[in-house]
């Protein structure tokens, strides 16, 4: 009928699931190209292309992180050679890559004076000799083979998905800080041993997950058994941190930490934003949706001052040597809840050396009273300090 206008086109934003039919994401409807032997685009077809928002990322970051650590490593073996410092090695046939003794690191790794001369976390230096570059190096090294196959396998589980999803730079600071935010809670907590580990970090993607369905909380489809599980997951691994000889305050700190930065680096736009930002040429909207939702701004900006106060707070009081567990008498639980079938006892070890004869040395634990006799030539100090290790435990 003439001087009748034809309504304005509908926008179409189809989505599709990227989780196991749990998240949905939108992907643009675009205009397919006439070419001179293709047919004219019928007015309902439409070719669908990936919005920038919600595109895959090729993960490299995350097995980057993986080499590296496997290469630290390697070469923290090859700096503490154990052929030379130890009296006794397990699988001597690999020579300076051996391991020392179960007694001393049951994790089939190196002496904790190797790993201290690698850039593990000493509250000591940091405050005293105002090393605080420790506190990043000790989250790329580890005490052991299987510390480091427990961690890395996790971390290119959850880290490949989440880079994935987010992209390099997103989860790659959200790792950097968490570990940052577990080492610093582990040094106003822990500050009688040295602490390795890429835990930290790791339960920052773990906090980072967990903020994420909670910020995108309209984007899920099964929300309620996305949060169940993921909750189960972080609870049995927060109280795996409570076994000896298991830095818990650096799970916490990265946990807390990337649950907060999560917040602050996870957010995505509403659909509704999105069907307006990506609507064809001559669509119009009767209303201007928001680009996120008021909860989504609150707890981003709530979190951004949570995390500037807090990583604040905590350097100034490790600076000023603080130790929180003065102000907190059972906040050490939190680690290490002792039973009958452990000691939670953290005190560095230390002997007391005698030679009686020629060649022969006895060691005498301070720690436990214990004494033994070596046959030792010309022993070094790491030899004398693993052998202590060893009669001390």
């Amino acid at each position: 009928m003439a001087g009748r206008e034809d309504p304005p086109p509908e926008v179409h934003i189809r989505v599709h699931s990227r989780r196991g039919a749990n998240t949905i994401h939108p992907v643009e409807a675009d205009t397919p190209p006439v070419t001179a032997t293709s047919a004219p685009p019928s007015p309902n077809t439409a070719v669908y292309g990936e919005i920038k928002h919600f595109k895959k990322w090729v993960p490299w970051l995350i097995p980057s992180f993986v080499v590296v650590n496997t290469v630290m490593f390697v070469i923290t073996m090859y700096v503490n050679n154990c052929p030379k410092n130890s009296v006794s090695c397990v699988a001597g046939f690999l020579g300076r890559f051996s391991f020392q003794p179960f007694k001393e690191n049951p994790l089939l790794g190196p002496s904790s004076s190797a790993l201290e001369k690698m850039g593990a976390l000493d509250v000591s230096k940091v405050v005293d000799k105002h090393e605080g570059w420790r506190l990043i190096t000790c989250i790329w090294l580890h005490g052991g083979v299987f510390h480091l196959l427990a961690n890395m396998l996790s971390l290119l589980v959850i880290g490949i998905r989440l880079e994935q999803e987010f992209g390099f730079v997103r989860i790659g600071l959200l790792y950097l800080i968490s570990g940052l935010g577990g080492s610093l809670l582990s040094a106003l907590f822990i500050q009688s041993n040295i602490s390795v580990g890429a835990s930290g970090a790791l339960f920052g993607l773990l906090g980072g997950m967990l903020s994420e369905l909670i910020t995108n909380w309209t984007m899920y489809a099964n929300k309620v058994a996305a949060l169940v599980t993921l909750v189960i997951i972080i609870a049995i691994n927060l109280a795996v941190g409570i076994l000896p000889h298991v830095d818990n305050f650096a799970h916490i700190g990265g946990f807390l930490s990337g649950f907060l930065l999560g917040f602050v680096f996870l957010i995505r736009p509403q659909f509704g934003w999105v069907n307006q930002r990506y609507a064809p040429t001559g669509y119009s909207s009767t209303s201007t949706k928001p680009k996120f939702k008021m909860y989504q701004c609150i707890l981003w900006a709530f979190s951004l001052i949570l995390l500037i106060v807090g990583f604040t707070a905590g350097l100034v009081l490790l600076l000023r040597g603080v130790d929180l567990n003065d102000n907190c008498s059972w906040c050490h639980y939190l680690s290490c809840v002792p039973t009958s079938r452990w000691s939670c006892n953290t005190q560095p070890v230390s002997c007391l050396s005698e030679q009686t004869g020629a060649g022969q040395y006895t060691l005498t634990c301070s720690n436990n009273g214990r004494s033994k006799s070596y046959s030792l030539l010309n022993p070094t100090t790491s030899q004398i300090q693993g052998l202590c290790v060893q009669l001390c435990r």
